[in-house]
This record gives C-alpha cells, sequence and structure tokens, in this order.
C-alpha cells in the first residue's frame, strides 16, 4: 500500500523540531563542514526497482546516496535569441531519489521541462498519483518555444516513489517511453568548442563535458540543508550551476544560483556588475531547512569573461553578512 506524501511530509514537519533540538542547527552556519550526513544507501533492489517503474537507467551517486534519472526533452528544438541551442544547455528534467537520514522512509525531488500547455495537465496527474508540486517558473528569458519548470516532491519507499512519478508522468512527452532517442551529433564537442582548462582556472572547478555543451555544479559545502527528512545535497538539487554553449568567442551561458535569503541581493549585484541577467528568484522546495532561494542568470558574450561573473557569484555564497547572525 502506498504511502500518503501528505501525511507523510506533514508526520516530518511535525517532528522536524527534533532535529534542530538534536543539535543540527549550528551545521546550518557557513562555518559548518558540510559533511553529508550518514544517509542509508539504496540497495541494488530498490535501484533496480526504481528503473524498472520508471522505465529508464540512471546514475547512483554513492557519497551522496541518491539515484537520478535524466529526462532531456529531445523532442524540442530550442533557441535563445534566435539561436539554436542543445537540449543539454538547461532543457533536461531530472528526477531523484534518496533515503531520509533515519532510514525510514526514501524522498523523491524532480525538475520537469514542461511547454506552457503541458503544465496543468501534468500538475492534475501528479495529484492524482499521489506526488505535491513544490514550484512552478521559468528558468531563462528569450526561448522559443517557452518552457516552464515544475519541481514534484514526495515521500515514501523508494520502490513507491517511482511507480508514484511512472503514473504521474505516463501520458506526458516527459516520460522516457514518450521520447525519441537522442540523436547522434557530428557537430564538435566543447573540448572544441572552448578553452576548458582556462574556464576551469577561472570557475575553480572542473566542468562535465556533455556534447557541444560545458557544464559546472558545484554543492553547498558549507551548509547543511534538510527536506523531509532527508538531506539536500548537490546531487538531488542543492546546487550553483553553469552551462556554456556556443563557441569560446561568441557563448551562451545560463545557470543557477543556490543561495540563503541574506545572499540573494549581494549575488544579483556581482552578477550585474559582470553583465549577466538575472533570470527568476525563486523557491525549488517547500519545506527544507534553512530556506533555499534559487536564481537563474543568462549571458551572452566571451566565455571566460561569463565565466568570471558565475565566479563572482560563487564567490559571494558562505558568507555572513557583517553585523547579522548566521542564518539557521
Amino acid at each position: 500500500m502506498m504511502t500518503d506524501p501528505l501525511f507523510s511530509r506533514r508526520s516530518w514537519l511535525k517532528t522536524s523540531s527534533a532535529f534542530t533540538a538534536a543539535g543540527l542547527t549550528g551545521l546550518y552556519t557557513p562555518e559548518a563542514s558540510g559533511a553529508p550526513l550518514k544517509t542509508p544507501a539504496l540497495s541494488a533492489e530498490e535501484i533496480a526497482s526504481i528503473e524498472s517503474a520508471i522505465g529508464k537507467k540512471g546514475t547512483y551517486n554513492e557519497a551522496q546516496a541518491v539515484h537520478t534519472i535524466a529526462l532531456p526533452r529531445n523532442d524540442l528544438k530550442i533557441a535563445i535569441k534566435s539561436e539554436g541551442v542543445p537540449i543539454s544547455f538547461g532543457f533536461g528534467g531530472w528526477v531523484s531519489i534518496k533515503k531520509t537520514v533515519d532510514g525510514k522512509s526514501a524522498v523523491l525531488m524532480s525538475d520537469t521541462v514542461l511547454l506552457q500547455e503541458e503544465v496543468n495537465p501534468l500538475i492534475s496527474a501528479a495529484q492524482a498519483a499521489g506526488l505535491e508540486v513544490g514550484a512552478i517558473h521559468n528558468h531563462f528569458f528569450y526561448e522559443e518555444p517557452r518552457i516552464f519548470y515544475m519541481h514534484f516532491h514526495g515521500m515514501g519507499s523508494p520502490a513507491e516513489l517511482a511507480k508514484k512519478f511512472s503514473l504521474a508522468i505516463r501520458d506526458a512527452k516527459i516520460a522516457p517511453a514518450n521520447q525519441p532517442p537522442q540523436t547522434a551529433s557530428n557537430s564538435q564537442t566543447a573540448k572544441e568548442l572552448f578553452d576548458i582548462s582556462a574556464l576551469d582556472a577561472i570557475v575553480k572547478y572542473t566542468g562535465v563535458v556533455n556534447g557541444p555543451t560545458y557544464k559546472y555544479t558545484v554543492g553547498r559545502q558549507d551548509l547543511t540543508v534538510l527536506s523531509m527528512g532527508a538531506e539536500m545535497t548537490a546531487a538531488i538539487g542543492l546546487n550553483s550551476w553553469a552551462s556554456f554553449a556556443g563557441t569560446k568567442a561568441n557563448a551562451h551561458i545560463a545557470g543557477d544560483i543556490a543561495m540563503l535569503g541574506h545572499e540573494v541581493n549581494s549575488v544579483i549585484k556581482v552578477l550585474r556588475a559582470h553583465n549577466l541577467e538575472v533570470v527568476a528568484v525563486h523557491n525549488h522546495m517547500l519545506d527544507e531547512e534553512p530556506r533555499m532561494i534559487f536564481l537563474h542568470y543568462y549571458g551572452k558574450g566571451a566565455a571566460e569573461e561569463l565565466a568570471k561573473g558565475f565566479r563572482s557569484a560563487l564567490d559571494v555564497l558562505g558568507k555572513t553578512p557583517q553585523g547579522s547572525h548566521p542564518s539557521h
């Protein structure tokens, strides 16, 4: 019998004060180590049940105990400012499942990539399947066709959650069974299009090549964030990222910055100083502690200059504002 997600989440909310009482409040401060909590691992059988229900293989992040299945929109052709951009630039959704810290349940988080007319039918299907909507918003300006992103979450066993998600997306284009296969591209990869070593030197992280795009994903190592009893880490959506498309001289950048409330306007200030456009400021989750705000940005220009803007935003994070107490 599947667990009612509303009951599960409300039960967690009623008991969440116990986490604070146990001393996790101190882990919310920028001075914290950010070491992952001891989340129980997903078993091979649980991973198999997730992949069987959703109908696609995924990737298991052992260090963060998160299993993720990518949900790219291979059926779409996207242009930004009338220039075609690859789906991997920022039009791939995902669904992730991990266990709660106490191991008694699991949590599902998902970000889905939708056309405007697809949003409300999927809301109804998700709620009928027993999942909740966490957020609906844009990530871009200037894109054609217009794209919206909808976040879902739920609680239950890994197998239950995968079945609910599969049921919710069964008739939607995002379902793996309803997607065309990714076509092989004869175009250059990001290794040929960008000076990867120069970008890495600026950002101070190593990115990942995905066909013609290059992407950085940076977690909040300074924070411990809980939602529905599970630790939110980079692999389940708590991250800042930057994706590059185009060429070294004429690049697009898009991304997201994961922030505490007091960091928001400082991040906005440095992004604008680097001529990056602020596209959206919003939530992704409903019950997380501490509260996290996500900012999406976009820019166009020389790739290395764009990378400096992303790095400037990362430099703001994790600093306690002068004259105030750390967030908790």
